[in-house]
C-alpha cells in the first residue's frame, strides 16, 4: 500500500519504517523542517534501538520524509496520524490531532479516490468519532463511510523495544467506522502472519490501549507498594516475596514436560522506583480524568498514581537513614532515561530523585549510556554534573543510586571493587544481589533492628 504517516515521533517513525520494512510505499510527515532532513540523511531524530539500521535500509527505496503533507496525502491511499497528545492534567490536548485532521481533510477535498484516515495517537474513547471525523467532513466537505474511511489502529510499542514489538506484534487492534475502514487496515498488516487481530469499533479501540496501560501501571504500584510494607516490617525482601509470588502456575505456567513458562508479565509485577515515560503517567492521569468527566470517579487509578509519584523519593529516604545531611556529600546517579534502551526522559523517576538530592545540597553527578544530551536541558547550570562515563561518575563517590536497570550496571559491584571504592549503593531497580557490595540499601527491604 502507500501510505502517509503524519508526525514523525516515537509512534510515528517506527511505524514509518516497519511498514517501509515490510514492503509498503511510506511517506513521513512533520512540519519540523529539521527532523525530515535528519531522517533524510539516515539520522533518527530519536534513539530507538535498531531503529538507524532500518532507517537507512529502506530510505530512497520504500521510505520518504518531507513536511508537505499535501503532497503525502495525495499520493497515498491511507493516512496514520501519529502526533503527540499531550496531558494538561486535565485533559489530553487534542491541538496537534485536530490540526491534522483538518489538514487530512482540505486534501480529501480535492481528491477523487477513497482514502482512508487512521488514528494512532493515543486518545480518550470516542475522540476518533466524536472529534477526528466530524473535524474530517467539515474541511473534505465529504461524508465518512462513503468517500473515506475512519479508523482507530492503537500502538503497543515499549521504548527501547519498538522496532521488536511492531515487527512482531502480541495482538493488532483494528477499529473503524464501518468494514471497509477496517478491511483497509488489514491490508496495512497482511504481511503480518499468524496474529491475533481484534476488529472493533474505535471507540473500544481507543479503550484496549488505556485499559492496557493502566492494567501494567497498576501492577507497578501494587508491586511497590508490597515493597514498601516488607521494607517497614524488615528482615522481609520483596525480592524473595515476588519470586514465590511468580511461580503461581497461573503466572508462570508449567508445560506438561516439566518446563516452567516466564511471562514478560511478571517484569511488572516488581519492586523498583515507580514507572516514567510518555504512555503509562499521562494515559492513567488522562482516564482519570475521563472517568471523572463522565461523573465515575477512578479511585485505584487514582492510587496508582499516588504511589508512584510518592515512589522516587523512598531512594532520598534510604539514603538519609546514611546522610541525615546531605549537603556536600557526593552523589553518583545511574541511569536518567525512565527505562533502559531509551534516552527518553518524559516523568523518569531519575528526576525528582536528582532535585531533592540538590534540594538538601548534595554534589550530585550523573551518567547514562544514551540520555545525557537529553538530560542538559533539565538542570541549570551547575546544578548537575553529567557525565559519559561511569568510572568517571563512580570516583569518589559517597552514594550511588542505580535508577535505570541498563545491563552496564551489573557490573557495578566490580568497578567499585577495582576503584578501591565502598560508597553507599541505593539499588532502586533491585538489579544487584545485596551481598555484593559493602554498604547497600534497596527498595524493598531493611533489615530490623536487633
Amino acid at each position: 500500500m502507500k501510505v502517509s504517516v503524519v508526525g514523525t515521533g516515537y509512534v510515528g517513525l517506527v511505524s514509518g519504517v516497519c511498514l517501509a520494512d515490510k514492503g509498503h510505499e511510506v511517506i513521513c510527515v512533520d512540519v519540523d523542517e529539521n527532523k525530515v532532513e535528519q531522517i533524510m540523511n539516515g539520522i533518527p531524530p530519536i534513539f530507538e534501538n535498531g531503529l538507524e539500521d532500518l532507517l537507512k535500509r529502506n530510505l530512497g527505496a520504500r521510505l520518504s520524509a518531507t513536511t508537505d503533507l499535501r503532497k503525502a496525502v495525495l499520493n497515498s491511499e491511507l493516512s496514520i496520524i501519529a502526533v503527540g497528545t499531550p496531558f494538561d492534567g486535565e485533559r489530553i490536548d487534542l491541538g496537534y490531532v485536530r490540526a491534522v485532521a483538518a489538514q487530512i481533510g482540505e486534501v480529501l477535498h480535492d481528491k477523487t479516490t477513497y482514502h482512508t484516515v487512521v488514528v494512532k495517537s493515543t486518545v480518550v474513547p470516542g475522540t476518533t468519532d466524536t472529534v477526528v471525523l466530524p473535524v474530517l467532513e467539515s474541511t473534505s466537505g465529504k461524508k465518512a463511510g462513503v468517500d473515506f474511511g475512519v479508523g482507530m489502529n492503537p500502538e503497543f510499542l515499549r521504548e527501547g523495544d519498538a522496532i521488536r514489538d511492531f515487527m512482531a506484534p502480541d495482538r493488532i487492534v483494528i477499529g473503524g467506522i464501518d468494514d471497509k475502514s477496517r478491511a483497509e487496515q488489514e491490508k496495512l498488516y497482511s504481511a503480518f502472519r499468524d496474529v491475533d487481530i481484534v476488529r472493533t469499533n474505535n471507540k473500544t479501540a481507543e479503550m484496549i490501549k488505556y485499559t492496557s496501560n493502566s492494567l501494567l501501571a497498576t501492577m507497578i504500584s501494587f508491586s511497590n507498594e508490597i515493597a514498601n510494607l516488607c521494607q517497614a516490617i524488615g528482615d522481609v525482601d520483596v525480592v524473595e516475596v515476588m519470586r514465590g509470588v511468580h511461580l503461581d502456575k497461573r503466572l508462570s505456567p508449567i508445560l506438561p514436560d516439566g518446563r516452567r513458562v516466564v511471562p514478560g508479565l511478571t517484569e511488572y509485577i516488581e519492586a523498583g522506583c515507580g514507572f516514567g515515560g510518555s504512555c503509562f503517567p499521562k494515559d492513567v492521569k488522562a482516564l482519570i480524568a475521563h472517568g471523572t468527566k463522565l461523573g465515575f470517579p477512578m479511585h485505584l487509578l487514582n492510587s496508582v498514581m499516588r504511589v508512584n509519584e510518592e515512589q522516587p523519593l523512598k531512594l532520598v529516604s534510604l539514603i538519609n537513614k546514611h546522610y541525615p545531611e546531605l549537603r556536600d556529600v557526593r552523589v553518583a546517579v545511574l541511569g536518567l532515561a525512565f527505562k533502559p534502551g531509551t534516552d527518553d526522559l518524559r516523568e523518569s523517576p531519575a528526576i525528582p530523585v536528582i532535585k531533592a538530592l540538590i534540594n538538601q545540597g548534595a554534589r550530585v553527578r550523573a551518567y547514562d549510556p544514551v540520555a545525557v544530551p537529553a538530560a542538559r536541558s533539565l538542570f541549570e547550570t551547575g546544578e548537575v554534573e553529567l557525565y559519559d562515563q561511569l568510572d568517571v561518575v563512580l570516583h569518589d563517590a559517597q552514594v550511588v543510586v542505580l535508577m535505570t536497570r541498563w545491563k552496564e550496571f551489573d557490573s557495578l559491584p566490580e568497578r567499585l571493587s577495582d576503584l578501591g571504592n565502598h560508597p553507599l549503593v541505593v539499588d532502586g531497580r533491585r538489579m544487584l544481589v545485596k551481598e555484593s557490595v559493602e554498604r547497600y540499601e534497596g527498595i524493598g527491604f531493611s533489615r530490623a533492628a536487633s
